[in-house]
């Protein structure tokens, strides 16, 4: 059936994936300004501060669901038909339908990335539980490395379910045998956490974040220590290709700080979907195989 239907079935599966990834900007947009919420209520209760004492007396709930998205421009409430992913942002062409204010290029962009991810998850691993755990990392690392563009944050509420997940999931050796993630989960943090104790030890500088860990932690339990070597030299060579073209383009002499995450989400990316063939291909070429 899906040999006969196949651009019926990955068109579906294109849409759903726009879908998620309209939920995708939500998140993108509202977990950091959760998070700082959470963190003053925190401060607050642990200094013993009355809330009427601070800045933010807004007791209005935020959270994924609820306000409904609006302009933060003038603060027009999102219709239905101006929040379909990619169509809505083509008719309204860039810009609110109330004040005209430019609408960032980076949330069609997200919707159109997630949907692409979801076709080459089905495309790659078929139609199953499989392609279905591998869009859902797919989602999570979309997610954390925008987040992390804009923020500087890996946020524990992504890193640790995923790699809570990535164990539940291997237990069952969707991707790997369950002693392959643990090690590799294990691992994962671990040679972050060296590195970032040499450097520290070397320089007195924190070369990472502890995000950092948690997210190769969290690749490591859902693809197995085998493919944190690949994982570690991929984000590193897509970094470096990051700084020479931003040097090229911007002609300045000094690469700016941009945080780590996103190149593992990247190479995360590449290894699950032909971690396999370049692990093979490189075997292959050092004679090993």
């Amino acid at each position: 059936m899906l040999a006969e239907y196949s651009f019926l079935v990955m068109l579906w599966v294109l849409l759903f994936g726009l879908a998620v990834g309209s939920f995708l900007n939500v998140v993108i947009y509202r977990l950091p300004i959760m998070l700082e919420k959470s963190w003053f209520s925190d401060c607050r209760e642990l200094l013993d501060i009355h809330p009427a004492e601070t800045e933010d007396k807004s007791n209005q709930t935020f959270n994924l669901i609820v306000p409904r998205s609006a302009c933060p421009s003038c603060g027009h409430a999102i219709t239905a038909w101006e929040n379909i992913p990619l169509i809505s942002y083509l008719v309204l062409r860039g810009r609110c339908s109330e004040c005209a204010h430019p609408i960032s290029i980076r949330y069609p962009l997200t919707e159109a990335f997630t949907g692409v991810m979801a076709v080459l998850s089905v495309w790659v691993f078929g139609f199953g539980y499989q392609a279905l755990a591998a869009f859902v990392l797919c989602s999570a690392l979309i997610a954390m490395s925008l987040i992390d563009l804009q923020h500087k944050l890996l946020p524990d509420n992504i890193t640790l379910p995923l790699l809570w997940l990535g164990l539940l999931l291997n237990s069952f050796a969707l991707f790997t045998d369950l002693q392959s993630a643990v090690w590799g989960a294990a691992l994962g943090y671990g040679v972050f956490w060296l590195v970032f104790q040499l450097f520290k030890l070397l320089t007195g500088k924190e070369g990472m974040g502890y995000g950092d860990f948690k997210l190769l932690a969290a690749l490591g339990a859902w693809l197995g220590w085998q493919y944190l070597a690949q994982i570690i030299l991929l984000s590193s060579m897509i970094a470096l290709v990051a700084a020479v073209l931003y040097l090229l383009i911007t002609r300045q002499s000094q690469f700016p700080k941009i945080p780590y995450g996103p190149f593992l989400s990247c190479a995360g990316g590449i290894a699950l979907f032909y971690g396999a063939q370049i692990n093979h291909a490189y075997l292959a070429w050092a004679g090993l195989l």
